[in-house]
């Protein structure tokens, strides 16, 4: 592991320091590209426009005309955090945003995973016109579904994409569903300039514009417009459960929707899953969406069925809510067992691949007929991690008729664009690749099993010809040493109160200390007593068990912790130069 300090922009820090920001906060701002304070200005008024979202306008008005014609509308989810929050954004939204009219016509379909796949399929499209619905409203999908928004079209529904993925591309030329509108920040045209915002992002935009065009046909005045800001926990949740790059326009929806939690002001369901996680909401933070509550709603469609973690989100019942966010974490109880199994035998067949004394491959495939396809992707990512490597873990398909084909989820490193790699793959071997998709660091694709070799061949020579060795080591940027007037709880306080996550990474201090004792903690975390700066601190390195030697350099996160009614800093411990 190589740790590397992030450069400082000394101009950027001092006019953010000069501007009332704490001298601390002020270098981390600057080390993520802040140059001015009011980037840092998370106020709703400073959201991009809705009508810089190409299709936003038009989508409001089909959807203002259906509410005053009466028209059915069905939301067609996915079954990841992303997908069930913006079902749950829109149904909500489009439900308040018609009760001035008596219009509450919606209702929503998840697809199962195993059984329907990914996206707006033909077979989707027939189950909605079954239920009579007039419109057919996607949410973080149906941006490659040609085929699904067809057939609805041929079908007489009338179809609203709303995504946030990247269309597909045939021999080189992008490809969107026809007849239809579209909203997708990523379709070819549109100059919204936050390209990353989340699929929950894009349909609250969608709102946005449709209260507007409401407001202005008469349907309730500005100041008794209703409050869909209401929704912005919701948003901030699926925001940073789908690790989209946080750019200054979605870390404001993220402040936003943590502002509102912090209040107490959020829908049941996301109350009862603060209590299912433990956690507390007055003190949220943008860790609690990504690895308390995401995690417990993403297991119901990886395992079970989304629409659960749907009703959570939309039930007004606490009794009800608190009832749906147990059966939540007794799922991601059972998720997290099934990929401790995974994990264990993954990482056994992936050290099979090289000699103890070797690095590994530049690229890595697994595949067990054991494996459970609703987890391939966490499992992929904790290889990833361990290894350093674009990998790609495979499970046996689920579907009835489809048990020869197996599913597969990669996840990436810095320096190699997955999806771009599959698509290298597809070029050189026609017909491997039954289907594909994704982005630079998570792609899926599904193959026959008999092309599972293939596959692996494949993807081990794009890797060897695109990753040098400077790319292959393990890295780990950190914002250098901490001052010991630093060391204090108001102050890990503050940093917690700030949004950081993906593409705005959480601070990560670096500098080398002394070792006085270590010890193992619960037989798979290493507890340490160490000297900084010549004052003794507390750490902890979870799920490391191995001794550090006397004098070290690590990379550390600042924590605070209460012992005998005092509140201490603790090192949460992230890496080691050894």
């Amino acid at each position: 592991m190589k740790i590397v300090t992030r450069d400082i922009p000394p101009r950027a820090a001092w006019t953010l320091e000069q501007s009332g920001l704490h001298p601390l906060l002020a270098r981390l701002f600057a080390a993520r590209g802040i140059q001015h304070p009011d980037e840092l200005d998370d106020a709703l008024a400073r959201l991009l426009p809705p009508a810089s979202m190409q299709g936003t306008l038009e989508a409001a008005r089909a959807l203002a005309d259906a509410m005053q014609a009466g028209q059915r509308v069905c939301v067609v989810a996915d079954y990841d955090c992303d997908g069930a929050t913006a079902c749950a954004v829109a149904v909500r939204g489009l439900r308040l945003l018609g009760a001035t009219l008596g219009w509450d016509r919606v209702e929503y379909l998840v697809p199962d995973r195993v059984t329907d796949g990914y996206g707006l399929t033909p077979a989707i499209a027939r189950r909605v016109k079954q239920r009579g619905a007039d419109w057919l409203l996607t949410v973080d999908n149906g941006i490659a579904s040609v085929e699904g928004v067809r057939v609805a079209r041929e079908l007489g529904l009338q179809v609203l994409v709303t995504d946030h993925h990247l269309p597909a591309v045939a021999d080189g030329v992008v490809t969107l569903p026809q007849d239809c509108l579209i909203v997708n920040p990523n379709q070819p045209g549109c100059g919204f300039e936050s390209k990353n915002i989340a699929g929950v992002g894009v349909m609250f935009y969608v709102l946005l514009a449709l209260r507007a065009e409401l407001r202005e046909r008469g349907v309730f005045a500005l100041q008794t417009q209703p409050r869909i800001d209401a929704l912005l926990p919701l948003v901030a949740l699926g925001t940073v459960a789908d690790v989209v790059k946080l750019d200054t326009n979605n870390r404001r929806l993220v402040a936003q929707g943590l502002k509102r939690v912090r209040a107490g002001a959020m829908p049941p369901g996301l109350a009862a899953l603060f209590a299912a996680a433990g956690r507390q909401p007055q003190k949220a933070s943008s860790f609690d969406f990504g690895f308390a509550l995401g995690p417990r709603l993403n297991a119901a469609g990886r395992l079970a069925d989304m629409t659960l973690g749907i009703e959570c989100l939309l039930t007004d019942d606490p009794g009800r809510a608190d009832e749906l966010a147990r059966a939540l974490d007794g799922i991601n109880r059972e998720r997290r067992a099934i990929e401790g199994d995974m994990r264990e035998q993954a990482l056994m067949l992936a050290e099979e691949l090289f000699e103890e004394s070797e690095d590994p491959p530049p690229a890595i495939t697994v595949f067990d007929p054991d494996f459970h396809e609703g987890v391939v992707g966490i499992v992929a990512s904790r290889l990833k991690d361990k290894l350093h490597r674009p990998t790609f873990v495979f499970a046996a398909s689920g579907a009835e008729g489809k048990e020869h084909e197996l599913k597969g989820s990669g996840r990436s490193i810095p320096g190699f664009h997955l999806r771009d790699a599959l698509d290298l793959v597809a070029k050189r071997h026609p017909g491997v690749l039954l289907r594909f998709g994704g982005h630079a660091m998570a792609a899926g694709c599904t193959i026959d099993e008999e092309h599972l070799d293939t596959f692996e061949q494949a993807l081990a020579q794009v890797a060897h010809e695109w990753l040098d060795a400077p790319t292959l080591q393990r890295k780990l940027e950190a914002d250098g040493a901490l001052e010991p007037q630093y060391r204090r709880p108001d102050l890990v306080d503050a940093l917690h109160g700030h949004v950081w996550g993906q593409g705005f990474a959480p601070p990560v201090f670096c500098e080398e200390v002394q070792i006085v004792s270590q010890r193992l903690v619960a037989e798979k975390h290493l507890a340490v007593k160490l000297k900084h700066q010549g004052d003794p601190v507390d750490g902890i390195w979870f799920g490391h068990t191995e001794p550090l030697p006397a004098r070290v350099k690590i990379a550390f996160r600042l924590d605070a912790d209460e012992w005998q009614g005092q509140r201490r800093v603790r090192f949460l411990i992230e890496a080691a130069e050894l």
